[in-house]
């Protein structure tokens, strides 16, 4: 029997992590939440609520931490390298303190240095973080960009040699981005393509995608731009989510949205997205 996949979304923590995060979940009826410990646009690192991280790691909902925008382990500026290392480290410490199962951090751009040096970064610097991670502690997930600019990973093929340069540690997992991947050529839109990607995905990193980040493009296959859209408004389609719910290699992985509007938009994809992880539906929508 297929494991079945979890699904939920980002979650708003207006009020407390939490407090906030668990309302906003429940009014979205998410399964799973992703969450923002800091400034997601800023270097502040925060000191947690012990109460409010008590509450989120006993509520029993899953949950995944996001690090900011603007960690870069890729980067030719020593500053920018300093500032990402620490916040990946503190992310890794308040994934413990809250429970979560992941902690999600974009696999980050050379900007104007050789990919050969920021890969030598990536083994001096973010594999050391990985021993860090305590047994029973959270996964670091991958997260693949659209592949604007440097970036040092877009397709799931670039995972292969980012992977090599943290040689394979076991706590290196993926995040998968459904706009990410579209947007850097694979066309998910296209007769056999969910299943080309991830099977080429499994050919990379077996074993190691973790969670789904299901959002749809604003923007046509390849065009290299970071746009969300709600799921099935955009140029993936429905058809296309239905069956990375029920792919072997995404089988009993959590899909979390990060699509636009509010709560009322939010529990529409949510709510969409159920409907297509049942069997009668997906095979409804594939076709």
């Amino acid at each position: 029997m297929t494991a079945t996949s979890l699904i939920g979304g980002h979650a708003l923590v207006a009020g407390g992590l939490a407090t906030g995060g668990l309302r906003y979940a429940a009014e979205i009826e998410a399964e799973i939440i992703q969450v923002f410990v800091t400034n997601p646009r800023g270097w502040a690192l925060n000191a947690g609520k012990p109460a409010e991280d008590a509450a989120l790691r006993e509520s029993g909902v899953p949950v995944f931490l996001h690090t900011p925008y603007l960690v870069n382990m890729g980067s030719p500026s020593a500053d920018t390298l300093e500032k990402s290392t620490a916040s990946i480290r503190h992310a890794l410490g308040r994934a413990v303190e809250i429970g979560a199962l992941g902690v999600v951090v974009h696999t980050g751009s050379a900007v104007s240095q050789s990919r050969d040096a920021a890969m030598r970064q990536l083994h001096e610097h973010l594999l050391p973080l990985l021993d860090e991670i305590p047994e029973h502690g959270p996964d670091l997930l991958l997260e693949p960009m659209a592949g604007q600019g440097q970036m040092l990973c877009a397709t799931v093929q670039d995972l292969a040699p980012y992977l090599d340069a943290l040689e394979h540690h076991p706590r290196a997992n993926v995040c998968l981005d459904t706009c990410h991947a579209f947007s850097a050529g694979h066309d998910l839109a296209a007769p056999g393509g969910v299943a080309e990607m991830l099977d080429a995905l499994h050919a990379v990193a077996p074993g190691r995608l973790k969670l789904v980040h299901a959002n749809d493009s604003k923007d046509a296959c390849g065009s290299k731009r970071d746009r969300h859209e709600n799921i099935g408004a955009g140029h993936i389609g429905a058809g296309a989510f239905a069956e990375l719910l029920r792919h072997p290699v995404a089988a009993g992985v959590p899909f979390c949205i990060e699509t636009p509007g509010k709560a009322d938009k939010h529990r529409e994809d949510i709510q969409l997205l159920k409907k297509l992880r049942e069997p009668a539906t997906a095979a409804a929508a594939s076709h």
